[in-house]
């Protein structure tokens, strides 16, 4: 990380479970929230407190530029206290910003869970995504913004009560219609960043799993032999039923391969 180009601000978090728990830090894709990750604290706690900070240009955390991948990394850090090892999980972007803090902070992660991560998409992939993102998303009724998530998410298998309880929250009236709760610009340039090269797999040597959507419409094909190659043993690969968003699509496969992941695999010492 640049220390002149990223400080850390002050984030908006989550948390679930015990306060003595071991701890995981859970990180959002672009247009989510932490609380997107409500459903799965519910299943890990009993045995595991959940941190889920809002992104920069998310949720309840400043709406401000810069918006880059350190400037992310930077408030996130600002943002939880404590002290590691820690395990670290996310979503397609979240999951780039958990694989890039591993790759500089070994030390502070002990297992990393990676959901349809994103974790480089190639440029054509991030054009069409940060296109995609640039038209308001603005919604006549709570019901027209879910029927329409459905479609932007490109969900398969989603129950709409999962879908409905979450974004009761994260969708906000005003006087002219429905709307979420994030910065496009934002959004837009998170695609832009998903594009630059990351850290090499070989830079983060720590058991991981990773998570990948059927149907997802985010390519992994042509990192997968390399990640393979890179962590040989340390790398568990799930595939589970739907589409990129498998909290929604396959919440029940996924929080249970995420389960049985913590439990088989010991945490460094601190």
């Amino acid at each position: 990380m640049n220390a002149d180009r990223a400080t850390g601000r002050q984030l908006h978090v989550r948390s679930y479970g015990e306060e003595y728990a071991p701890e995981i830090v859970c990180l959002h894709g672009v247009t989510s929230w932490g609380a997107h990750f409500a459903r799965l604290a519910e299943r890990l706690g009993e045995t595991h407190r959940v941190l889920a900070p809002d992104l920069l240009g998310h949720g309840g955390s400043p709406r401000e530029p810069p918006w880059r991948i350190d400037d992310h990394l930077a408030s996130v850090a600002a943002s939880l206290a404590g002290q590691g090892p820690r395990t670290w999980l996310g979503h397609s972007f979240g999951g780039r910003l958990a694989f890039e803090h591993a790759a500089m902070h070994a030390d502070e992660v002990d297992r990393l869970v990676l959901l349809d991560p994103a974790i480089l998409l190639p440029g054509h992939v991030a054009l069409w995504a940060a296109e995609n993102g640039r038209p308001e998303r603005r919604y006549a009724s709570f019901e027209e913004a879910i029927d329409r998530r459905y479609e932007e998410s490109q969900l398969h298998r989603a129950p709409r009560t999962l879908v409905e309880e979450e974004l009761r929250g994260h969708l906000a009236e005003d006087g002219d219609g429905w709307r979420y709760r994030y910065t496009q610009a934002a959004v837009v340039t998170a695609h832009a960043e998903m594009a630059t090269t990351p850290p090499p797999f070989t830079a983060v040597r720590i058991p991981t799993l990773l998570v990948l959507g059927a149907d997802s419409y985010l390519p992994y094909d042509q990192l997968l032999d390399d990640h393979r190659e890179a962590l040989g043993d340390l790398l568990e690969v799930v595939t589970v039923p739907g589409g990129h968003t498998v909290l929604w699509d396959a919440l029940d496969e996924t929080a249970g391969a995420i389960a049985r992941f913590l439990a088989a695999t010991p945490r460094q010492p601190t």
